[in-house]
């Protein structure tokens, strides 16, 4: 059986300038198999057309919660409320996993100094931690394609070695042999292609993020999602 891994980030993962109100970086990977994949599509692009007959956007986190853009028709509350139950329902009943790793900047040079390891590095590395070992269990997987938004020349082929590194070693948790158990590749999309397994870890990327920050703050969205993540909600952060 064939699975996806989607992968996004939340916030600037560099440790030279850290915002006071928002030090946290956070890589969010979204595991699915491809009819499930297919599914989620078919209602991710069934609820764009109704809200945007003429066109399909992007959804974005970002753009979506400050109403910007093509997203200016969430200023009418009645079409915002409609919007987000229509998403929302989306989110809470298709068959996907969330794989979420993140860490608090200010808390992570603390201990380690501006000199620790890359930070997207480390947390894309739990993730895939976290994805063998749940894949190591469902009898009938046998390949993950790996999809990660681009970013840049320069980034992207920094990644891809890491990457290949990862796939060709194994990792702390998981052997040479155990990735060598599926058939892993990974590419470079832009988010413009509308693949919604991006999206949708950009959507949940942010409130988990925002949960990581305040585990106390109102965060419906996070609401929504919790019960889609794959390990103990103790476990996203690395301390």
């Amino acid at each position: 059986m064939k699975y996806y891994l989607f992968i996004d980030e939340c916030g600037d993962h560099g440790l030279t300038k850290i915002d006071f109100h928002f030090p946290m970086f956070l890589i969010c990977g979204i595991l699915i198999t491809d009819n499930e994949n297919e599914k989620l599509k078919s209602k991710m692009s069934k609820m764009k057309t109704f809200f945007w007959q003429d066109h399909t956007p992007i959804f974005h986190s970002r753009e979506i919660r400050k109403c910007a853009n093509e997203y200016k028709i969430l200023l009418d509350k009645k079409t915002k409320l409609k919007f987000y139950r229509e998403l929302n329902k989306i989110l809470e009943r298709q068959t996907y996993s969330i794989i979420p790793v993140g860490l608090n900047k200010f808390n992570y040079v603390k201990k380690y100094g501006n000199l620790g390891n890359d930070p997207y590095e480390l947390c894309l590395s739990n993730v895939f931690d976290l994805c063998i070992s749940y894949l190591k269990k469902q009898s009938h997987a046998n390949e993950l394609i790996i999809v990660l938004e681009k970013r840049g020349e320069k980034e992207d082929n920094k990644l891809a070695s890491h990457i290949t590194k990862i796939i060709s070693k194994g990792t702390f948790k998981n052997s040479i042999e155990s990735f060598k158990s599926f058939r892993i590749t990974f590419k470079f999309n832009h988010k413009k292609e509308d693949l919604i397994g991006l999206q949708i870890a950009d959507l949940t990327a942010y409130p988990i993020a925002k949960y990581l920050l305040n585990e106390q703050a109102l965060n419906p969205a996070f609401d929504i999602i919790a019960i889609k993540i794959l390990q103990p909600l103790k476990k996203i952060l690395i301390r």
